[in-house]
C-alpha cells in the first residue's frame, strides 16, 4: 500500500501577514515587545479592532528577531493540526535539518499524547540555542481544551532561548498568574494598544491620499476623546469622511459599544460604495482568504483582480496575508458585518456563496475547505459525497477532531448510510469517548440486521466487526465482541481500505506500544480475539492486509515476550512475506527488531546483527530516517550484551543523547540504551536520574511494556549500587504488572544480573512468616520466571533450535552453497546443468521453505539453521 505524503502546510497560515501602506509606526509598544523578550509570554488582549496581529506583524518585521508564527482559524480546532501548524512554523524559523526533524516527530499524533508529543519538541528544541519567538494569532480561535492544555504545558517546559507572544480577544484559556508573579509573563491590554492623540494625528494625515487634513484640530481631539483610541473606529471615521460624510454626525456617538458603533459606521462606509462594490463585498463575504481565483469562482465578476485593488485604495478593511498582496483577507469585524448581512437580507445568496466556494475547492483538490463551505452551504449530500472518499487521507493526518466535527455538523435528520453513519460511530471510537461510541454502534448492528441478506450486509458486517474490535482494545469488552461475531465471522467480506488499509503505525519501533497493540497488555483473550481475526481475513484473501499484518506483527512480539519463541519465528516468516512489509516502515522496523531479538535470544548475534543491517538498508533507501534512531539502541543493547562495551559506547553515543536530557516519552527506546551503557559504566546515580524522568511519562502513557522494563531496570540499578532493600522492592512492583501480562523476556534479557536478583527477592519473600495475596502472587512468578533460566549459569542457556517445516533437496541444497559463493543465475544454471528459467522456478521454491525472499535472507536462514555445516 503506498502510503500518503504528508498533508500540505498552508504557508500563508505560518507567515506574519504584509503591512499595508502608510503604517503608524508605534515605537511605544514596539518597545514594549521588545523589552518582554526576557520572560516565557508575551500576551495582548483586546477586543477586535485594536491592532493586535498589526502590531505583532510590524514588530516581527522590524525587529530583526527570528520569529515563527501561526494564523489561527476555526479549522485548527484538532490538536493534530494545530501542533502540525505550530511544528512547521517553528521548523520554518530553524535550520533545515532541525526543522526538517521537528516536522517528523508530528508523527507521534495521534498514536502517542499531546504531552509525549510536546517532550519530544521542547527536547529538541533545546538543541538549537539562539532567540526563536514563536507568535500565535487569534488564540480566541481555539476552543478545544486539550489544545488548551498543551500550551499550558509548552509555557511550563520552554526552553529560555524561546519566547511565546499570543494575540487574543478573550483572557487566556489556562492560568499564567505563576508567570507574572515570576516576571515571566508581560500583558498588553486595551489601554496600552488605544491610539494616542499623537497617533491618532498622524493617522488621519495618512487616512486622505490628497495630503489634506481631514479634520481641524479641535475636530482631530474630538474624535480621538470619543473613539477612546479605538482603532477601528478611528478607520470607520476615516472612511466616513472620505464618502463626504461631515464628522458632527458620528461623533456624539463614538463612545458606547463598540459593536453597536462598528456596526452603524459600516453600514455608512459600505451603503456610500457603488453598487459593484458592494455586490462584490457581499458575494466574498463567506470567504476566509481572497485571491482573484477563488473570488471568480465565487462572485459573479469575471476578473476580480480590478476589484480587490479598489478596495485596498479605498482603504476598505482589507488586510494582506503575504507580502506581495497577492492574498487578502477581510478584518475580522467587517467580515463579520459582512455575513451577517448577507445571511439576513439576502436571502438564499449565503448558501449559494458557500456552495460556489465548496465546488472550486473540491475542483482544485482543496477538500478540507470545500467540506467546511458545503456543511455551512447545508449542502449535505455534496458534503457527504465529499467526504466519504476523503476520509482515508485524514484519518492518516491523523486529524480526528476535524472528522468528528464534520460528522457532528451533519444534522441528525439527514437520511445517512449505515456504512456512513459506521465511519463516524469508528471516529468516536477513536476519540476515546466509549459510552457514545457503544450506543451509536448498537444502533448500527440493530440496522444491519435489519438488512436482507446480500453482500452488502455482510460486507457491513465485516465493517461493524473492525469498528468493534477497536472499541474492545480500549474497553477490554472480550464478551461482547465474541457474541457479537459469532454467527457470520466466517461470512466476512472485509473490503473496507478505510478500515483495513489503514497504516496503524507511523514511529513506534514496537507495534505492541500502540493503541492497537494495546500498550503492551497481554492476555489469552487478546491472543484468542488476534487468531480469530486474522484466521477470517485469511480466509477471505486478506492475508496481506495491513489490518491482519499489524494484528500478527502485534502477536508475534506478544509470542517474543512470551518466551513462545517458534510460535514468534512463525509469524515473523509470515509477515515477512507478505509485500506490504517490504514498503511499511511501520512494519519493516518492528518486525526485524524482533527478529533481531529472537536471534540474541538463540545466541547467534552475528544474525542479530544481520536483521538490524536489513532493516537500516530498507530505511536508508526510504529515506526514512527517523527509524535510524531506534534500530541503532537495538544494535547498541545487542553490543552490551555480547559484552562489547567499545562498540556499544559508539553505537549509543551517535543517538545524541545526554545525562543532562529531559528525556521524551517517543525516544524511550533510544534512551533505554544509554541508560543501560551508564549502567556497565557504573553511572548508576545518572541512570537512574533519566529512569526517574522517563517512568511518569510511560504512566501517564499507559505503557505497561515500558513500565515494566524501566521499573526492573531501577531494580537491577539500585540492587548494583548496594541499595538491596528499595532493589527488591522495585523488583516486586515489575513482578506484580508482569505477572498480570504473562511477561518474560523483558525480564530474561536482562541476563545473569536478573536471575541472582529474582533468587534473592524468592529467598527473602520465601523466608517471611505471612504474605498478603500480591506477595504471594509476585514470588510465584518469581520463581516462574527462575525456571526459564538456567539454574547453574543463566547467561549459557541455549532455546531449542529451530526446524524447518520442510525438508531441502539437493538441488536446493546446491543451490545454498552457489549462493554463498556469490554465483549469478546464469552460473548456477552452468554448474547445475540446468536453464536459466529452471534455476528462477527452483529458487522460488527454496525461498519459499526457508519464508525468505531474498539471497541474503536465504543465506541467513540456512546459517542460522546449520544447514551449510560441512
Amino acid at each position: 500500500m503506498k502510503l500518503l505524503t504528508d498533508p500540505p502546510i498552508l504557508k500563508m497560515k505560518i507567515s506574519p501577514p504584509g503591512l499595508k501602506k502608510h503604517l503608524i509606526h508605534r515605537d511605544r509598544l514596539l518597545r514594549m515587545l521588545t523589552a518582554g523578550q526576557g520572560g516565557q509570554l508575551t500576551t495582548i488582549i483586546a477586543p477586535a479592532g485594536y491592532g493586535k496581529s498589526t502590531l505583532l506583524a510590524q514588530w516581527a518585521y522590524e525587529a530583526g528577531k527570528r520569529c515563527a508564527w501561526v494564523s489561527l482559524d476555526e479549522r485548527d480546532n484538532d490538536p493534530v493540526r494545530f501542533w502540525r501548524y505550530v511544528t512547521a512554523a517553528l521548523g520554518s524559523a530553524l535550520p533545515k535539518q532541525l526543522g526538517d526533524r521537528l516536522l517528523d516527530h508530528t508523527h507521534l499524533l495521534p498514536g502517542s499524547s499531546v504531552e509525549s508529543f510536546l517532550d519530544t519538541l521542547i527536547s529538541e528544541l533545546y538543541e538549537h540555542h539562539e532567540p526563536l519567538h514563536l507568535i500565535l494569532e487569534d488564540l480566541h480561535s481555539i476552543h478545544n481544551a486539550a489544545i488548551h492544555e498543551g500550551i499550558s504545558y509548552l509555557i511550563d517546559y520552554l526552553p529560555e532561548h524561546l519566547h511565546l507572544l499570543i494575540s487574543s480577544r478573550t483572557e487566556l484559556p489556562f492560568p499564567t498568574i505563576k508567570g507574572v508573579i515570576n516576571h515571566e509573563i508581560r500583558h498588553i491590554g486595551i489601554k496600552q494598544l488605544e491610539f494616542t492623540l499623537d497617533e491618532t494625528e498622524r493617522f488621519f494625515h495618512h487616512a486622505d491620499d490628497t495630503g489634506q487634513p481631514l479634520l481641524t484640530p479641535m475636530q482631530l481631539d474630538t474624535v480621538w476623546s470619543q473613539s477612546e483610541g479605538w482603532i477601528a473606529g478611528l478607520q470607520l471615521a476615516a472612511i466616513s469622511l472620505q464618502n463626504g460624510m461631515g464628522p458632527e454626525p458620528f461623533m456624539d456617538d463614538m463612545t458606547g459599544n463598540p459593536s453597536l458603533l462598528s456596526k452603524y459606521l459600516f453600514q455608512e462606509a459600505v451603503s456610500k460604495q457603488s453598487s459593484k462594490v458592494f455586490s462584490f463585498l457581499l458575494q466574498t463575504a463567506v470567504l476566509s482568504e481572497l485571491h482573484p481565483q477563488i473570488c471568480n469562482a465565487v462572485t459573479d465578476f469575471r476578473d476580480s483582480r480590478p476589484m480587490l485593488e479598489e478596495l485596498q485604495k479605498l482603504n476598505l478593511f482589507l488586510v494582506p496575508l503575504d507580502e506581495q498582496h497577492a492574498w487578502f483577507r477581510y478584518h475580522h469585524l467587517f467580515s463579520q458585518f459582512l455575513l451577517d448581512l448577507l445571511q439576513r437580507e439576502y436571502d438564499g445568496e449565503h448558501a449559494k456563496r458557500h456552495r460556489l466556494a465548496g465546488q472550486y475547492y473540491a475542483a482544485i483538490g482543496s477538500m478540507d475547505e470545500a467540506i467546511d463551505h458545503l456543511l455551512a452551504a447545508q449542502d449535505f449530500e455534496a458534503a457527504v459525497n465529499l467526504l466519504e472518499p476523503h476520509m482515508q487521507s485524514v484519518l492518516e493526518r491523523g486529524e480526528i477532531a476535524t472528522l468528528l466535527k464534520w460528522f457532528d455538523r451533519i444534522p441528525p435528520q439527514y437520511p445517512m448510510t449505515p456504512e456512513l453513519s459506521l465511519a463516524h460511530a469508528f471516529i468516536v471510537v477513536l476519540t476515546g469517548d466509549l459510552i457514545r461510541s457503544e450506543r451509536m454502534l448498537s444502533r448500527i448492528e440493530e440496522a444491519c440486521a435489519a438488512l436482507a441478506p446480500s453482500d452488502r450486509r455482510e460486507k457491513l458486517q465485516s465493517s461493524i466487526l473492525f469498528v468493534r474490535s477497536n472499541l474492545v482494545f480500549l474497553n477490554g469488552d472480550f464478551a461482547k465482541w465474541l457474541a457479537f461475531s459469532e454467527g457470520f465471522l466466517n461470512n466476512l467480506m472485509p473490503d473496507n481500505p478505510i478500515y483495513y488499509q489503514f497504516d496503524y503505525n507511523r514511529r513506534e519501533p514496537y507495534v505492541r506500544r500502540t493503541p492497537l497493540g494495546m500498550k503492551g497488555a497481554l492476555s489469552a483473550d487478546t491472543e484468542k480475539i488476534a487468531h480469530l481475526f486474522t484466521g477470517v481475513l485469511e480466509s477471505h484473501g486478506w492475508d496481506h492486509s495491513l489490518m491482519n499484518l499489524y494484528v500478527k506483527q502485534s502477536l508475534c512480539e506478544g509470542y517474543y515476550e512470551w518466551n513462545r519463541l517458534t510460535e514468534c519465528r512463525e509469524l515473523l516468516v509470515h509477515i515477512r512475506n507478505a509485500p506490504p512489509a517490504e514498503d511499511t516502515m511501520g512494519l519493516l522496523v518492528p518486525l526485524h527488531i524482533t527478529e533481531a531479538k529472537l536471534y540474541a535470544a538463540e545466541d547467534k548475534f552475528h544474525l542479530a546483527h544481520y536483521a538490524l543491517d536489513e532493516a537500516q538498508a530498507a530505511v536508508l533507501s526510504g529515506r526514512s530516517n527517523l527509524w535510524l534512531p531506534p534500530l541503532k539502541a537495538v544494535r547498541g543493547l545487542l553490543y552490551l550484551r555480547e559484552g562489547r562495551i567499545s562498540e556499544a559506547r559508539k553505537e549509543i553515543s551517535a543517538l545524541h543523547v545526554s545525562v543532562k536530557d529531559r528525556p521524551a516519552y517517543s525516544r524511550e527506546t533510544e534512551y533505554l540504551a544509554f541508560i543501560r551503557l551508564l549502567g556497565k559504566q557504573g553511572r548508576e546515580a545518572e541512570a537512574l536520574h533519566l529512569l526517574d524522568l522517563l517512568k511518569p511519562q510511560a504512566e501517564r502513557e499507559q505503557q505497561r511494556s515500558s513500565i515494566i522494563e524501566i521499573t526492573s531496570l531501577q531494580a537491577l540499578l539500585e540492587h548494583q549500587r548496594g541499595q538491596r532493600r528499595k532493589s527488591l522492592q522495585l523488583l516486586g512492583h515489575a513482578l506484580h504488572v508482569g505477572a498480570q501480562n504473562g511477561y518474560v523476556r523483558t525480564f530474561l534479557d536482562e541476563g545473569a544480573d536478573m536471575y541472582r536478583l529474582l533468587k534473592l527477592y524468592s529467598n527473602q519473600a520465601g523466608q517471611e512468616d505471612s504474605l498478603n495475596s500480591e506477595a504471594l502472587q509476585n514470588l510465584d512468578y518469581a520463581r516462574t520466571l527462575m525456571e526459564h533460566f538456567s539454574l547453574t549459569d543463566p547467561s549459557t542457556a541455549k532455546p531449542a533450535m529451530p526446524v524447518l517445516p520442510e525438508g531441502l533437496n539437493r538441488n536446493e541444497m546446491n543451490l545454498l552453497r552457489l549462493i554463498r559463493q556469490g554465483a549469478a543465475n546464469k552460473q548456477m544454471a552452468a554448474a547445475l546443468g540446468l536453464s536459466e528459467g529452471t534455476i528462477r522456478v527452483y529458487l522460488s521454491r527454496l525461498y519459499g521453505k526457508l519464508g525468505v525472499t531474498t539471497r541474503t535472507q536465504a543465506l541467513v536462514k540456512a546459517q542460522s539453521l546449520n544447514l551449510l555445516e560441512e
